[in-house]
């Protein structure tokens, strides 16, 4: 059965006395630097690739919300650009995006990388997630898989030290470690309500911005050094053909002629390979057969341009 992603209609909030009593909904935003894991614990707590998950840097460029539905609750994840000091428009938008989402949410999940010490980034957002000292705040340190046992005592308590919060919890979001626990203390502090989606749906993003994520998924993955950042994609065609076969045609666009051929790569070889797992990734989600037509384009400094980053969604 394929995912909800877009309901046909807006859909008011359930009436209480159709939900348990107690129910609880709310907004969860995800914060911290780049690359820390807010994808991947969004995604585990999912049960669904919802955001696009790499070893890179600045996966996440925009705010993406994922929506899981229980007899009990409704949380609504926020999961945020990482934030950062921002080199191009591209950048201030990211950084700009991930901040305006924290006063807008029920409570704050401040993510860290255990395997590293605090550093300026983490304190630049701990300062942010102070700022709104009316706000719940849970700090959850993650990747604890790469701690050695003599050093997680000295980078939890560092960690701490960069403020108050209402709980602290180490996990491993790409294990789930720490995770069933972290879901419960999110729970627990979320205001009763009402649901504010449909059951079934489970992102606020559309089809074609999941399948153009996915896409720039393969992308990073695959791909090197700078390059990666350079490239922005957008779905020109989404349809599902009379056979059941779901087509999606995908511009993908690099700022130089040199980065365009390395996407392509050898008579095609690395735009082959980006497609065909793109293809499994895309038929994962959406849970049919899909056909995958890439092509390449040269959109020279995209992400300085102001006109081409509201054109690929980036404002």
């Amino acid at each position: 059965m394929e995912p909800n992603i877009e309901p046909e209609f807006e859909s008011a909030p359930l009436f209480d006395e159709e939900l348990p009593e107690g129910h609880k909904s709310g907004f969860v935003a995800l914060v911290g630097k780049p690359n820390v894991g807010k994808s991947t614990l969004m995604n585990r707590w999912m049960g669904l690739k919802v955001a696009a998950v790499t070893p890179k840097p600045q996966t996440t460029r925009t705010r993406l919300q994922g929506i899981l539905t229980r007899d009990d609750a409704q949380i609504i994840f926020v999961d945020t650009p990482g934030i950062h000091r921002p080199r191009s428009a591209l950048g201030d938008y990211m950084v700009d995006t991930a901040r305006h989402a924290v006063p807008d949410a029920d409570l704050v999940v401040f993510m860290v990388d255990l395997s590293e010490p605090p550093d300026a980034a983490d304190e630049n957002v701990a300062s942010l997630v102070a700022h709104y000292v009316s706000i719940p705040a849970i700090l959850a340190m993650n990747k604890m898989d790469l701690v050695s046992e003599e050093k997680l005592a000295e980078r939890t308590e560092a960690y701490r030290a960069l403020g108050q919060f209402d709980h602290v919890v180490v996990i491993s979001a790409e294990h789930g470690q720490g995770t069933d626990e972290l879901l419960d203390l999110v729970l627990e502090r979320l205001p009763e309500g009402p649901r504010f989606y449909p059951a079934d749906q489970v992102t606020d993003q559309s089809e074609r911005f999941i399948a153009a994520e996915l896409i720039r998924e393969q992308v990073l993955i695959h791909l090197h050094q700078e390059v990666p950042h350079a490239i922005a994609v957008q779905v020109q065609e989404f349809k599902e053909r009379d056979n059941g076969v779901l087509y999606i045609a995908a511009n993908i666009f690099t700022e130089r002629e040199s980065q365009k051929g390395i996407v392509i790569g050898s008579r095609g070889s690395m735009l082959k390979t980006i497609g065909s797992d793109a293809r499994r990734s895309l038929e994962e989600f959406f849970e049919q057969q899909v056909y995958v037509d890439l092509w390449v384009k040269v959109r020279k400094d995209w992400r300085t341009n102001e006109t081409y980053l509201k054109q690929l969604g980036y404002g």
